[in-house]
């Protein structure tokens, strides 16, 4: 069987659960879009739900080629791949007319409670997401208050694109993705603001004041 055949009935399964849900999607649509026969599919996928577990596990190895190390090559300002990131998914809202939105965040609300084998591989998503941009926080260094929490900022990040995601798609506007952007963009810059000031306040000498001794 063609090396290739497994990559592609799992990018086919990736793009069709994206576009129709995990549940319209049929054996028989995934194998015509990738123009397999069934057994094919069975060969490596046992049954659907397996198929699942895949495109998660593949969800995890293409987060980083197709989607952080672009970003990430953009721009070499660490806060600004988050903005640069945030627009990507943004971009790919505009060519679908607010449709369909992220992958695993469709899934996650779709199959968690129906597939409770597939949690921990959307909990992996979400923890690989959220790392890359914990990752580009880190690299901020100083730009950030040293008591910045980085790990839940960057949870907190993901939550903006999530969230936002979901009420552009409700609302078909892109009002509250915007918005909530705006606002992240807001505190990353009070956050700024807040080092600097720090850092002046540290390395500022204050006047030396003539003791009572020396009079």
């Amino acid at each position: 069987m063609a090396p290739d055949t497994r990559e592609r009935i799992l990018a086919t399964a990736s793009r069709l659960f994206l576009e129709q849900g995990f549940a319209a999607t049929g054996i028989a649509t995934i194998c015509r879009e990738a123009g397999i026969q069934p057994g094919s599919l069975y060969h490596f996928f046992g049954s659907k739900d397996a198929l699942l577990i895949g495109v998660l596990q593949w969800y995890e190895d293409h987060l980083r080629p197709i989607v952080i190390d672009p970003v990430a090559e953009a721009t070499a300002d660490p806060i600004e791949r988050i903005f640069t990131l945030l627009g990507w998914y943004r971009s790919n809202m505009e060519a679908t007319g607010c449709r369909m939105g992220c992958p695993i965040g469709n899934l996650a609300l779709e199959v968690s409670d129906t597939h409770p084998e597939a949690r921990p591989h959307i909990d992996v998503n979400f923890h690989n997401w959220a790392e890359a941009i914990h990752e580009w926080l880190v690299e901020a260094g100083d730009r950030l208050p040293a008591d910045t929490d980085r790990r839940a900022l960057s949870r907190f990040v993901l939550t903006v694109m999530e969230g936002g995601l979901m009420q552009l798609r409700a609302a078909n506007s892109f009002g509250p993705f915007d918005d909530s952007v705006a606002q992240l963009r807001a505190y990353l810059d009070a956050l700024q603001a807040r080092a600097v000031s720090e850092h002046d306040q540290s390395t500022s000498t204050p006047s030396a004041t003539p003791s009572r001794a020396s009079e």
